[in-house]
């Protein structure tokens, strides 16, 4: 894909900012780890080699013990498999991830109570918490709910809060007299009480917790969106828009929004550090 001069100049001007590219390097890194994170943080093997066969089982189904010879039917513990192979000595093997523990497992030893401390033998990099659950394997699946949840939230707060912050801008009059009204009275909606009555409803899962917060958490771009549209209506290029028979809609979302999406951008990492205490907040 080649990209025109004026992309190539910001992302230039984007890479001289040191600690800004080097951030969104480890923050990508840190999303992509915790996309694959069942292939490096998992208490199932990646691949096992038995007997000239090939079982994946991170992305399968259960596998039970009796499969692999063992004396039991429920799930296979594939670390103490890894040792059984190993003492068998016939060429079958394991590829276990780089931590091999479920972020909800109990790792419990005889004569042994946790909190456990960090040991390469047992590959608790961090060590594990006081009920025995590995550190590690806490963060990595912990970071990718947070994250993606905050960032869905993100995403559904902006659809709303810019749609509705530019139209009442750019429109304004009756328009946007209405629609203040409304974001008062909303806005006044106790969220906690809202929350608590639709969690003794039905149990709360992550997208019901998404759009619940979404309900809310779109007025504060809404108002931003509105005061910078109001200044950028009355520009040359939306006038020139105008004067060449443009709609009102591609005024809006082809010439506004992407001449103000610097607004945007600067409120988004706020919003979603934001999202990430709100969840945290509601566990």
């Amino acid at each position: 894909m080649k990209l025109n001069p004026l992309t190539l100049k910001k992302i230039k001007r984007f890479k001289s900012i040191k600690r800004g590219y080097y951030s969104f390097i480890i923050f990508t890194v840190m999303i992509l780890v915790s996309l694959f994170a069942e292939l490096l943080v998992n208490n199932r093997a990646v691949i096992v080699h038995h007997e000239g066969k090939y079982y994946f089982p991170t992305y399968t189904q259960m596998i039970p013990g009796t499969v692999f010879n063992l004396k039991y039917s429920y799930e296979t513990n594939y670390r103490q498999l890894v040792k059984l192979f190993e003492a068998e000595g016939k060429g079958n093997w394991i590829l276990m991830p780089i931590v091999p523990y479920n972020a909800y497992e109990n790792d419990l030893k005889k004569d042994k109570f946790p909190p456990f401390p960090p040991s390469i033998k047992e590959k608790h990099y961090l060590g594990t918490d006081a009920v025995g659950r590995d550190i590690v394997a806490r963060l990595v699946y912990g970071f990718r709910i947070a994250i993606f949840f905050s960032l869905l939230l993100l995403l559904a707060n902006y659809v709303i809060g810019v749609s509705i912050g530019s139209a009442m801008g750019f429109w304004g009059g009756k328009f946007d007299l209405i629609f203040q009204r409304i974001i008062e009275i909303w806005s006044n909606v106790p969220f906690l009480y809202v929350i608590i009555i639709i969690s003794s409803i039905m149990v709360p899962n992550f997208l019901m917790l998404i759009l619940i917060m979404a309900f809310f958490g779109w007025i504060g771009i809404t108002w931003t969106m509105r005061t910078v549209t109001y200044k950028e209506r009355e520009r040359e290029y939306v006038l020139a828009a105008r004067a060449l028979g443009a709609s009102n809609y591609r005024i809006i979302f082809k010439h506004i929004i992407p001449n103000t999406i610097a607004i945007i951008v600067t409120f988004a990492p706020f919003a979603v550090s934001g999202g990430i205490v709100a969840l945290t907040s509601l566990d």
